[in-house]
């Protein structure tokens, strides 16, 4: 199931990064990021990570807007997909377990456009499978950065069980049929 998946993603991605028709996910990482600067501003650790995560997005954002100038490709608005929103239903509202699911959350985000970006990469032309791969470098970062914290803040046991039930949610989300094809889609409808 999961090579069938890979495989319409792929092909569907790479056809949607040709024409423009893509999502920016790097800007909405970097507001990810500043949400949880202005939300949890006494956690230096937080703040110092989030900063460098949300900079780095905008530089990634400010890339994908030169590559499609340069390639004269129109942006054209997406809605956001079900995928980040479907994760972000498992977070628990109270604190301090709400950041804690709430970091988890994000570091199965990015660990997931690390192993897309890195599925894409060997379809694309030269110029955009180095700069995809660039960002799946990136990605793998932020992968790590949201699970430090996670565990900085957290229990090691209770984060073991949220994993478990990120884990779940994301499975349902990436196997059942999708209508909206995008980044983190789950099989096209």
């Amino acid at each position: 199931m999961a090579e069938n998946i890979r495989g319409c993603f792929c092909v569907g991605w790479h056809a949607q990064v040709r024409s423009g028709n893509a999502d920016i996910s790097e800007f909405k990482a970097a507001s990810t990021a500043l949400s949880l600067i202005a939300k949890y501003h006494s956690h230096v650790d937080l703040i110092g990570l989030m900063s460098r995560l949300a900079r780095e997005e905008l530089v990634h954002h400010e890339q994908v807007m030169r590559l499609l100038k340069k390639r004269k490709i129109e942006l054209r608005q997406l809605s956001a997909g079900r995928y980040a929103s479907g994760l972000r239903k498992v977070v628990r509202n109270h604190e301090p377990v709400k950041l804690v699911d709430t970091l988890v959350v994000g570091a199965f985000i990015e660990a997931r456009s690390c192993e897309r970006f890195e599925a894409l990469v060997p379809h694309l032309d030269e110029e955009l499978g180095k700069f995809y791969f660039g960002l799946l470098k990136s990605e793998a970062r932020h992968f790590q950065g949201y699970l430090k914290l996670a565990y900085q803040y957290g229990d090691a046991k209770d984060i073991a069980q949220v994993i478990d039930r990120v884990r779940a949610a994301e499975q349902e989300l990436i196997e059942s049929p999708d209508i909206e094809f995008r980044f983190h889609s789950g099989v096209p409808a």
